[in-house]
């Protein structure tokens, strides 16, 4: 068995090791989904710092426990979740460029105030939207869609960009992900959410299908690539090494963290409520 298809079998056994105990969680909602959610914003966050930040410093322990307690606040102040969280923001960001004025190396200080902001952005506001997906009524359905779309694209982009690409993406950032894999990872997205519909959530209409697919199928690899740009500016191969033949969890959740906040508006803002 040559590297490549060795790292896919691996790949594929943590995944069917982990994936279980994940849908559990979240399958049970409350609390439970709560805390794993911040315990993945947490865990990207500490990754997002150990990349882009030289040493540890009190904003990026603040950040870090930040990140898991966002996506906690809509399990305890469902109505007004997105104040708490904003204003949650607006204090560590006052508190990010006051510990870097005074205490951080001045040079550094601006990219390591942009930094300590992003990091916490990066996956607290991906998870509190999950967060508030999963508190609807309908908000498991909701939830597995989110999972379906970014899962579909990220599986279909990679079997049919290793058959078929040829046409390169964007090789300044991610030499492997070609055109022919996005198209794949597009029709995966909307292949879910039609599996969606006729499975577990009839309530979607055509529409929503379309709309939701098309923001994994979009806004998911835009996720994706992003990550690639970060670890490409600092020489890091993988975020982290959290999940044998995955590399970090941010590795794995960074399209999810960028589709759930549309998700989540399109859900509650242009389809409304249940």
């Amino acid at each position: 068995m040559n590297e490549k298809n060795r790292n896919l079998v691996v790949r594929v056994v943590s995944a069917a090791v982990l994936l279980p105990g994940v849908l559990f969680l979240l399958l049970k909602g409350g609390l439970y989904s709560s805390a794993l959610m911040g315990a993945a914003g947490a865990i990207c966050t500490a990754e997002y710092y150990a990349i882009t930040h030289r040493e540890r410093s009190a904003v990026v322990i603040v950040g870090v426990v930040a990140a898991f307690a966002a996506p906690l606040v809509p399990l305890f102040e469902p109505r007004h979740a997105g104040d708490w969280v904003f204003w949650g923001l607006g204090v560590f960001f006052v508190f990010a460029w006051a510990y870097y004025l005074f205490r951080g190396r001045l040079a550094d200080a601006p990219v390591s105030v942009a930094h300590a902001i992003t990091g916490l952005l990066f996956s607290a506001f991906g998870m509190t939207a999950l967060s508030l997906l999963r508190i609807r009524p309908d908000g498991w359905s909701w939830v597995l869609c989110a999972l379906i779309v970014t899962w579909g694209n990220d599986t279909c982009a990679y079997f049919v960009g290793r058959l078929f690409g040829h046409r390169k993406l964007y090789p300044e950032v991610s030499p492997n992900k070609t055109w022919e894999g996005f198209a794949g990872g597009f029709v995966g997205s909307l292949v879910g959410m039609f599996v969606a519909r006729g499975t577990f959530f009839p309530a979607l209409s055509v529409p929503d299908c379309l709309w939701v697919g098309a923001i994994g199928g979009i806004v998911g690899p835009i996720g994706d690539l992003s990550e690639s740009m970060l670890k490409r500016a600092y020489q890091v191969k993988d975020s982290g090494k959290l999940i044998p033949g995955h590399g970090g969890l941010l590795d794995r959740l960074d399209a999810l963290l960028f589709n759930t906040p549309l998700i989540f508006l399109y859900a509650n803002f242009l389809r409304g409520n249940p």
